[in-house]
């Protein structure tokens, strides 16, 4: 069985050090199908691009439960000042969504 059928990744992480590729890695192995997807998607994007400091934030960002950061991506629920960094609303822009906006 090849990765992408089993973690849903269309990316390699053969070009990635250890701490990117455990993160696309948690990206996709979430709990929740919907947050695989949302976190997933972005990490295969993006994860390369992150800087050291935007990836310790990302980090943080993945110890949020699933319902919780699902509510906060959608806009259904407003995001706590903490979590409301640049690398959130960039996870949000990747989507569609602006600051503030729900979907």
């Amino acid at each position: 069985m090849n990765e992408t059928m089993m973690t849903g990744t269309q990316r390699s992480s053969s070009d990635l050090d250890v701490r990117r590729r455990k993160a696309l890695f948690r990206s996709w192995h979430r709990g929740t199908r919907e947050m695989d997807l949302v976190l997933g998607r972005f990490a295969d994007a993006e994860i390369g691009a992150l800087s050291d400091a935007d990836l310790t934030i990302y980090e943080q960002l993945m110890e949020v439960p699933d319902p919780d950061l699902l509510k906060w991506v959608t806009g259904e629920a407003a995001t706590p000042a903490n979590y409301a960094t640049p690398v959130f609303e960039r996870i949000r822009r990747f989507y569609g969504v602006e600051a503030g906006q729900p979907t």
